[in-house]
Formats: structure tokens, C-alpha cells, sequence
């Protein structure tokens, strides 16, 4: 019923998982991830206890191929479970049981598990596996997750059609405000075209949540302090020390993680320009 890619960043630091299907909220089913620890994504009749027990066998260091043979051993539903399940090393794995409904699969290798049922035929995962493997390493994890799912979507993707999509991504100490390890967790619950609205809402929180790149930034003196200066004052921000104006416009615009003192980062000077 669902299609997704488990995977860990290429510098082993984060871990996640995206997921689309044609069913309701698949984000409340079918991933869990825990930073420094791994993902893993339950799916097909999903086995929602697989994820408190995937991740606390992971947590113990245990290799992602006995993590699948542990928790597929003791259910007696597995003939029709699907997992995948990638750990802080070593290759991904996973399992697909014989009760699956066709077309049924997965791919594992490296840092990632692929797998998918009633889907429009192999081909769907092929695309995924070659849009994972083809992706940038530097790359945010989300980023390269996503990019493997609309590739999957796009070559067929569930047979039945769409609704749901899901990424989550972990990371130690990434999270908003450096205070907890959710780097991103979005999902589209009932949509026409969900990995494309996935899409969207990831470009979003890029804009809000991303770290500014400090090869990018630009002095607040000038005639650009100046620019921002009067923009700040028509918004109604006047304090008189100029990063505590800039400072009291981002907050309205839920942009304070891109503050950086003395300095502007080219995209909120951008939304502070247009909006």
C-alpha cells in the first residue's frame, strides 16, 4: 500500500525516512527514526510496534539486517508485513513477506532500504534506488529523501493512486533552535498530488529553519542598512539598534533561525524585500 526510502546522510550524522501511499496520514503509520540511532519504515498491514522495538534494538548497536530478522521472527502477521531499517553503519535492510500484495519489493545497500507494495511494478523502486545513488552526498538528507521519492512517484508510484506523503529526518542537536534532534517532520495527510505538496512544504521550512550559509552573508552597513532600515520602519520595526529591529520583523516572520548579528543572509532579505 506505500512506497519509501529509509536512509542515513552520507557523513552518518542524520537518519530519516520519506513515505507516500494511497492512504490516509501514512506519517502516522510507517516511519520512526531516533538521532544517533537509526530509521526504519513498517508498512504493508504496518506493524506499529516495530518501531519502539526497531529502534530500541538499534539503540543496542544492533546490525539492520537482525534488527528485520528479530522483529519479523516474532510476528506472526510478517506473511504480510513489509520493513526497512537502516542503522549509524553498514548497509540497510529489509523484508518484504510473501503475502504482500504485488507488485511487492525493495532495494538495500549502503545507508538505505527501499521497499513498496502494490505498486505499478519494479520499476518504482529501480527509480528510487537510481534518484538515491544519484543524489549529492553534501546534500541535506531531506533533500536527497524527497528527491527519491517523487522519482519513485513519478515512475508509477501505488497503483491505486494518491494521498499521503511523509519525510522525517534526525539529527543530534539539529532541531529548531539547536534544543532537540527533529530536523524535519512534515506530512501531508489527504492531497491530489502529495509528494508535490511535500515538496512545497519542504521548501518552506528551508526558508524558516535552515541554517544560513556564512559564505552568503552580507554586512549590515551602507546603503544595504540603510535599504533595511526604511523596510523595517514601514513594517512598523523601529527600534534604533538595527539588528533588534530586524530581529523583531523575523520573529513576526518565524525567521530568527537565520539570524546571524551584524550580517543578513540574502534569503530574508529576499522575503523582507517582497513581503
Amino acid at each position: 500500500m506505500t512506497f519509501s526510502i529509509v536512509a542515513r546522510s552520507a557523513d552518518g550524522t542524520a537518519h530519516g525516512v520519506a513515505v507516500a501511499s494511497k492512504f490516509l496520514a501514512v506519517g502516522a503509520a510507517v516511519p520512526a527514526a531516533e538521532a544517533a540511532v537509526g530509521a526504519l519504515a513498517t508498512q504493508s498491514y504496518a506493524n506499529l510496534a516495530y518501531r519502539p522495538q526497531g529502534l530500541a534494538l538499534l539503540r543496542t548497536g544492533t546490525a539492520a539486517a537482525d534488527v528485520v530478522a528479530g522483529l519479523t521472527a516474532a510476528d506472526p502477521g510478517r506473511a504480510q508485513r513489509q520493513l526497512g531499517v537502516v542503522g549509524t553503519g553498514g548497509d540497510g535492510a529489509g523484508w518484504t513477506g510473501p503475502g504482500c500484495h504485488g507488485w511487492a519489493g525493495g532495494a538495500y545497500g549502503d545507508g538505505f532500504a527501499i521497499q513498496g507494495n502494490i505498486l505499478t511494478g519494479p520499476e518504482v523502486v529501480e527509480a528510487m534506488r537510481l534518484a538515491w545513488l544519484a543524489g549529492d552526498p553534501a546534500a541535506p538528507l531531506a533533500r536527497r529523501l524527497l528527491a527519491a521519492l517523487r522519482a519513485g512517484d513519478a515512475a508509477g508510484g501505488d497503483k491505486r493512486g494518491r494521498q499521503s506523503a511523509a519525510l522525517l529526518v534526525v539529527s543530534p542537536g539539529q532541531g529548531y533552535g539547536g534544543t532537540g534532534d527533529t530536523v524535519v517532520d512534515l506530512r501531508v495527510d489527504d492531497h491530489p498530488a502529495p509528494c508535490a505538496e511535500l515538496a512545497r512544504l519542504l521548501g518552506i521550512h528551508s526558508l524558516l529553519f535552515d541554517r544560513p550559509d556564512p559564505a552568503t552573508l552580507l554586512d549590515l552597513d551602507g546603503d544595504l542598512a540603510t535599504e533595511i532600515r526604511t523596510l523595517l520602519t514601514v513594517r512598523g520595526h523601529t527600534h534604533s539598534d538595527l539588528d533588534t529591529a530586524l530581529a523583531s520583523w523575523a520573529g513576526v516572520e518565524n525567521l530568527e533561525e537565520r539570524l546571524v548579528p551584524g550580517r543578513i543572509d540574502p534569503l530574508v532579505l529576499t522575503h523582507l524585500r517582497t513581503t
